[in-house]
């Protein structure tokens, strides 16, 4: 292939592969990096393998290219950060093998060989789209598998090794995230294989994080969690959803099947409308439309001919905190995810349900706002609405948004106009009647009956001294 515009990060490997090559040393870009690039998603995470250097020799040589800093316990990685503002850090190693020890992710034996070939260094990867090495010096595409580059163009995963790829029960999940990030089938030995791998080493934050790459790097997320029911792992690690398969639901407003099916188009719908979000939002509204119907299971009736989940909002709210649990989710860059989850989940359907009212008062929006993020609802409550096979009308999401946004609480509730200070000032002692008299003046707030602080400790006096 013609060698690429090379990023930052991929020209400073090309300044190291230039560095080691008269030592006979021969320095390529692994793993990821090389994936993207021929999918024309380039990365800017670069890690390399240096061949036919000693550790002792390439440790040295890369302080040439700015600060380095060894990483990792068994086996040092080197981190080189080039000089603030030239280029991002990239990986630097010995092409290793690994040798497993014990269960878990941390029970292998590993040991670096720089004189290792270069086929043998790729049996240690775990699908062979992940195995293909690129030579920043020459452009070339090196698949020592000789199976990945078919396999990428196949949209195929495929295990380098099926002896030793069960060696880490992460990759399971890996094959989970990346069918759904690329679009990928699942090589048909390397399915039958997962099914098989025991999954109950992995703590939960390795669970979490092959998730949340799925939940917002994929444009289908619906694509992994297909593939997560067929290999297992829905009914190993997270039971709560199992329940989803094979609820049934009424066809007139759900066309599209179960309960599971539809929760799948909702993330789907999820994933491609919300992109705009900050990270900790985002994958608020993603948890909220894989759980919103974790109610409907135990609430699904036939109730005179038409199948009802009545009140499965609320119902949903126990299984997604299980859920959440196991997970081990709460916050991300200090966003209460976890609160933010229980709450869309809860008032799912209140968008729909103001709008059907049609009398809904300012007041209504304003105690909501109280309870969830009332743009992260409608959002959420779009992709239910969307998530059908068929058209829906989905404009009381319109409607109930720009109300809102009108009210200034599409974010968050009116800020209180009366303070405790104000309360203390009337005379009132601290204490439990302090706060009783706020609430009071804020339910009337909320109701638009109050507008100013005046208006608010004029309302408190009314209660400490009434005429």
């Amino acid at each position: 292939m013609t060698a690429p515009q090379l990023t930052p990060a991929a020209a400073l490997a090309r300044a190291i592969a230039d560095d080691v090559h008269p030592l006979g040393g021969r320095a390529l870009i692994v793993g990821g990096w090389v994936r993207d690039l021929l999918r024309q998603h380039p990365s800017k995470d670069v890690d390399m393998e240096v061949f036919g250097v000693p550790q002792e020799a390439l440790a040295s040589r890369l302080t040439r290219f700015g600060r380095v800093e060894a990483v990792g316990q068994s086996f040092p990685v080197y981190k080189v950060v080039p000089p603030s503002g030239h280029a991002d850090a990239i990986d630097v190693a010995l092409p290793r093998r690994e040798s497993k020890t014990a269960r878990g992710h941390r029970g292998f034996a590993v040991e670096g060989d720089p004189f290792m070939s270069l086929t043998e260094a790729a049996t240690r990867r775990d699908f062979t789209i992940n195995a293909l090495a690129f030579d920043p010096r020459t452009g070339e595409v090196l698949d020592p598998t000789d199976r990945g580059l078919a396999d990428l163009r196949a949209g195929r995963l495929r295990a380098v090794d099926l002896r030793t790829f069960g060696d880490d029960s992460l990759r399971v999940l890996r094959a989970m995230q990346f069918a759904a990030r690329f679009g990928m089938g699942l090589d048909a030995d390397t399915a039958a294989l997962c099914r098989q791998i025991p999954l109950d080493d992995l703590p939960s934050e390795r669970i979490w994080g092959e998730l949340e790459k799925l939940l917002l790097q994929a444009d289908q997320p619906s694509i992994g969690m297909a593939l997560a029911l067929d290999l297992g792992i829905v009914d190993r690690l997270w039971p709560e959803l199992r329940p989803l398969v094979g609820c049934p639901q009424e066809p007139e407003w759900h066309p599209e099947g179960d309960v599971w099916v539809h929760t799948l188009l909702v993330l789907d719908q999820a994933a491609v409308a919300n992109r705009d979000l900050a990270r900790g939002e985002r994958l608020a509204v993603m948890l909220a439309a894989l759980c919103h119907d974790l109610g409907k299971p135990a609430t699904t009736a036939v109730i005179d001919g038409r199948i009802r989940s009545l009140n499965h909002e609320e119902a949903g709210v126990a299984p997604t905190l299980s859920l959440l649990d196991r997970l081990g989710v709460h916050a991300c860059d200090g966003y209460d995810v976890r609160g933010q989850v229980v709450g869309l989940v809860a008032h799912h359907l209140k968008p729909g349900m103001l709008f059907k009212a049609g009398n809904a008062g300012d007041g209504a929006f304003r105690r909501l706002a109280q309870k969830v993020n009332l743009e992260l609802l409608a959002r959420v409550a779009r992709a239910d609405c969307n998530g059908r096979r068929e058209h829906f009308d989905c404009s009381a999401m319109d409607w109930f948004i720009d109300r809102a946004r009108a009210l200034g609480v599409e974010h968050q509730p009116p800020p209180p106009l009366l303070l405790g200070r104000h309360v203390l000032a009337l005379g009132v002692p601290p204490g439990p009647r302090v706060g009783a008299i706020l609430k009071m003046v804020y339910d009337r707030q909320l109701d638009g009956h109050l507008t100013t602080v005046d208006e608010a400790v004029a309302a408190a006096l009314e209660v400490v001294r009434p005429r």
